[in-house]
């Protein structure tokens, strides 16, 4: 097996954005991909798009910090494709508030979704990776999992979470095949950039120019490109890496 023709994988929060375009390149370069989202008509309306295309794929509605839900995709998902090689964490939520006025429930809220829904994703599928020989873990970070910034203290630190568990799950998983990398994009053409534009004052466009100094934002297809990547045969050596894709952003600005 090649690239990832043949693959099963599970995308988590691909009902828009990343998510969705990564669940497609994957049908489209010959996985089986398992959709999964709390977003039931957004999830559907992806696996439309593959099956139309040609490619093969299931919606499964998701609540990644649910550990009945992981239970149910991983039974799900083997019972239908007979076992799994890849899986993307990529659902989490995103604000951008000050310290002062986020509250208690809305951090946790946060943090259960985007480091607890990570976790659990490795938990419950890693025992099925180790039944196929190996297989990749691809965990959504960002790059404010690396720096500081202010009003990100909540969600910064769901990121930051996410980049050092990577590394912890690589090391652990390691000597059964399993490769655990993480990716931190900067701002992408979806709703989440569209909240950092509005707290910025300034449009998508400019946005682009400001951070990276090839002048424009990531789209969901940079971002998918590089997940895709990480999930082939080709990346065997990659593990516990951290891949930031942000234009050079924080390197030069």
């Amino acid at each position: 097996m090649t690239g990832v023709n043949g693959k099963v994988v599970i995308v988590t929060g691909a009902a828009v954005g990343i998510g969705a375009a990564a669940a497609k390149l994957f049908a489209a370069k010959g996985a089986t991909v398992v959709v999964t989202d709390v977003d039931r008509d957004g999830g559907e309306a992806t696996v439309r798009d593959i099956t139309t295309a040609g490619g093969q794929a299931l919606f499964l509605e998701q609540d990644v910090s649910s550990e009945a839900d992981w239970h149910r995709v991983v039974a799900a998902t083997v019972e239908a494709f007979g076992g799994i090689d890849v899986l993307v964490n990529n659902a989490g939520i995103y604000f951008i508030r000050s310290l002062a006025d986020t509250t208690t429930e809305a951090f946790n809220r946060l943090m259960t979704i985007n480091v607890t829904g990570t976790w659990l994703g490795a938990k419950h599928v890693a025992p099925e990776l180790r039944k196929r020989g190996g297989g990749s873990i691809i965990n959504l970070s960002s790059i404010a999992g690396l720096r500081g910034s202010p009003n990100h203290s909540a969600y910064g630190s769901s990121k930051g979470a996410v980049r050092i568990m990577t590394k912890d799950l690589a090391a652990e998983l390691g000597p059964d095949n399993i490769r655990v990398n993480s990716v931190h994009p900067t701002y992408v053409r979806t709703q989440m950039a569209d909240q950092g534009a509005a707290a910025s004052g300034l449009t998508l466009d400019e946005m682009g120019r400001k951070f990276s100094p090839l002048g424009r934002l990531a789209t969901v297809e940079d971002i998918a490109n590089l997940i895709v990547f990480l999930a082939n045969d080709e990346s065997s050596y990659l593990t516990a890496s951290e891949f930031v894709i942000d234009g050079g952003g924080t390197s030069v600005f």
